[in-house]
């Protein structure tokens, strides 16, 4: 195995089971769009779905079939598909006005990629093969997330609801920890990992306390009944700016009717629920409910030293972190270049995995990161404090 890019072990036979399980995923969602949806809203958090889909399919030709040992890159059997669907130079804005694949014509293509990936697979699977494999299974399945997200978004009908857990607690608990250290990131022994989480290395952590889940609905809903939208105390010089230049009073997905909060849940209005955690807020959002509780933001490391006690309760959604998304120590990207280091110091870190994040990516070392305004990812927060000695 190469150590400098673990791979989790899968047969050549189980990462064709999950690459097709997964485009399985993908296309449930494909089938709910609504007939003006292969394009869709024009925004700065969206991508065309018709453009996604060719841009999943390029990733995993481009890593499995043209990639060769000199880092070059072989022809792609759809001719013109670098100047479509590669994500690194294509800008963002002109995805929906590209000369896209019709959708009969991108079946085709995938059709074309699966069926050689299959083959490849089968006949000349290598530990190298084996880790662009997972790399594109992964791709894949962060996409699938996306498009959780873009239907929340966009108030579509999904193919199901997912269950979003909750059951917590009226008031929060914490749990305290005494001053210690911690180990971030992670090692050649953790299966696969992104470059952003290399290597394992250990840093002083202070005492500290932490709550033992996620803020729930009702707490937020207090925070916006208190007037937390209104006023600057506890808003980031840029999270006020942020919060006037935007002109928002409450959460996204939020409404009052008849003097009661209310949520969306993608198509449909349900009444808040106190016991939910909280989601789709963006990080001067969680910083300001925290600074209004007296607390703040947990770090990384807080938070991964907490996920560890057996009280602590996590993957119920994102988690924003005091953190901005940095790299550690000795950082070298990886193959994919493009994967952390664009967007190192702009971005904010998040832990944990939310209602519509796979397993294969709900670890406590994966390092997930947005921007900070951000609102529709399925990410809330927990707060924390340090203990004075």
């Amino acid at each position: 195995m190469n150590l400098a890019r673990p791979i989790s072990g899968f047969t050549a036979e189980q990462l064709i089971e999950q690459l097709a399980h997964v485009r399985d995923q993908l296309r449930a969602l494909i089938d709910c769009l609504p007939d003006d949806g292969w394009l869709g809203l024009r925004a700065e958090h969206l991508n065309p779905p018709l453009w996604e889909i060719g841009h999943i399919v390029w990733f995993q030709e481009r890593w499995c079939l043209r990639q060769k040992p000199d880092g070059t890159c072989a022809p792609s059997l759809l001719p013109g598909a670098d100047e479509l669907y590669n994500s690194s130079t294509v800008p963002h804005d002109s995805r929906w006005t590209l000369p896209l694949l019709a959708p009969a014509a991108l079946d085709d293509y995938a059709a074309s990629v699966f069926a050689a990936i299959e083959r490849r697979l089968r006949s000349d699977f290598t530990d190298e093969l084996a880790y662009f494999a997972e790399l594109c299974l992964l791709h894949e399945l962060m996409h699938i997330e996306a498009w959780w997200m873009a239907f929340q978004n966009l108030g579509y009908a999904p193919p199901f609801t997912p269950t979003l857990p909750g059951n917590l607690p009226v008031q929060p608990t914490q749990l305290a920890f005494a001053a210690g250290a911690v180990t971030l990131g992670s090692g050649p022994d953790a299966g696969f990992i992104f470059d952003n989480e290399k290597w394992r290395h250990t840093t002083a952590l202070p005492a500290f306390d932490i709550d033992a889940h996620s803020v729930s609905e009702a707490v937020f809903a207090a925070f916006v009944d208190a007037g937390g939208y209104q006023r600057s105390a506890g808003w980031s010089q840029a999270g006020w700016a942020w919060r006037e230049a935007s002109r928002i009073s409450h959460p996204l997905y939020w409404r009052k009717e008849k003097g009661i909060w209310q949520g969306r849940r993608f198509a449909d209005w349900l009444p808040l629920d106190p016991a939910m955690p909280m989601r789709h807020v963006n990080r001067y959002e969680a910083e300001a409910c925290a600074a209004w509780l007296g607390r703040r933001l947990p770090s990384a490391g807080e938070w991964l030293h907490a996920t560890q006690h057996p009280d602590c309760r996590w993957g119920m959604n994102w988690e924003w972190m005091r953190d901005p998304f940095a790299p550690y120590p000795g950082f070298s990207a990886d193959p994919y270049h493009d994967y952390s280091e664009p967007w190192f110091h702009t971005h904010g870190e998040l832990r944990g995995g939310g209602p519509v994040t796979d397993a294969l990516l709900k670890r406590r070392g994966f390092r997930n990161f947005y921007l900070p305004h951000r609102r529709d990812p399925f990410a809330g927060f927990r707060t924390a404090s340090a203990i004075q000695p």
